[in-house]
């Protein structure tokens, strides 16, 4: 019998009325509670009745995706899901797995990616950077037409390797165009603008890291009680201060998810379960990796039967 890894999904995962279906459980209303109470507004009542144009706004949805994703972790472990071996998370979603594996408070956690989320979008002013999704162009290709496209004073890099022939690029706006035009011409199916406001997980976002590295040193971090993959070198990591180091180079650092899985399945996981919203990583983990099974945790529904067939 294979191991079993559960994986938390980060920005885009977000939508108005997440949840609903389980506004009446009390582990739910009680996460969402303690986390309204450490941010100082009503989450729940956003992320249920927006303005969605808040929700999407990355201060906004990096503690929605977080408590959302803690909230239905919760839930799973009390109505007797297994427990799994290994932990990951997708960018944001890396502090998801930290507080299931006991790294950080979920208080803690919560107020941290929303300052992350403030880092991050004050760290390059709105329009003068961004991100784009690239298809059918192979990995090292896509990182080669970056460096070719990059000046000393304009970058632009692979940041998510999402899945085999699917990365994110980012940088600022005169690289990024220069880049998608160079990977249209080498054969890309796809290479278009996404609608982020920032280019996140790339070197502009070195302020970002450097304020972020003041408020992690202030949070306490205990040792794993789950193993847990993080982003930056897609190996397990064990050591609650390189964890901690670890994230503040994720701010501008590529998240490895195509290794990430690679290594799941090399340390002998062969089911994943995706706690969170939406279902984007398990359709990635899918496209990385056939022999895994794939299963959701985003509702009530998805709920019962993966407590029930995992």
């Amino acid at each position: 019998m294979g191991k079993l890894a559960y994986v938390f999904p980060g920005q885009g995962s977000q939508a108005i009325g997440m949840l609903s279906d389980l506004a009446e459980v009390s582990l739910v209303a009680e996460t969402f509670a303690a986390a309204s109470q450490a941010l100082g507004y009503d989450l729940w009542a956003l992320i249920q009745s927006g303005p969605e144009e808040q929700l999407n706004q990355t201060e906004f949805t990096q503690p929605a995706l977080l408590t959302a994703s803690v909230a239905l972790w919760r839930v799973a472990m009390d109505q007797g899901a297994k427990a799994p071996e290994i932990v990951a998370g997708h960018s944001l979603g890396e502090y998801s797995a930290l507080v299931a594996a006991g790294v950080i408070a979920f208080e803690d956690a919560v107020k941290l990616v929303q300052q992350r989320g403030q880092f991050m979008q004050t760290a390059v002013p709105i329009g003068q950077g961004g991100m784009a999704a690239v298809l059918g162009v192979a990995d090292d290709q896509v990182v080669e037409i970056c460096a070719s496209s990059s000046t000393d004073v304009d970058i632009v890099q692979a940041v998510n390797f999402n899945s085999p022939g699917q990365v994110v690029i980012a940088g600022s706006n005169a690289a990024l165009a220069k880049a998608i035009e160079a990977l249209k011409a080498a054969g890309a199916k796809r290479a278009m603008p996404l609608s982020v406001s920032a280019p996140f997980h790339s070197e502009m976002m070195k302020p970002a890291a450097q304020n972020m590295a003041s408020a992690l040193a202030s949070v306490n971090f205990n040792a794993p009680n789950i193993s847990i993959i993080q982003n930056v070198h897609a190996q397990i990591e064990t050591d609650p201060d390189a964890i901690r180091s670890n994230l503040v180079l994720q701010m501008h650092s590529a998240v490895l998810w195509t290794k990430t899985v690679q290594n799941l399945v090399a340390e002998g996981v062969d089911q994943v379960v995706e706690c969170g919203p939406g279902k984007v990583l398990a359709g990635l983990n899918k496209r990385i990796d056939k022999s895994i099974s794939s299963y959701s945790i985003n509702n009530a529904d998805t709920m019962k039967s993966t407590v029930a067939e995992v």
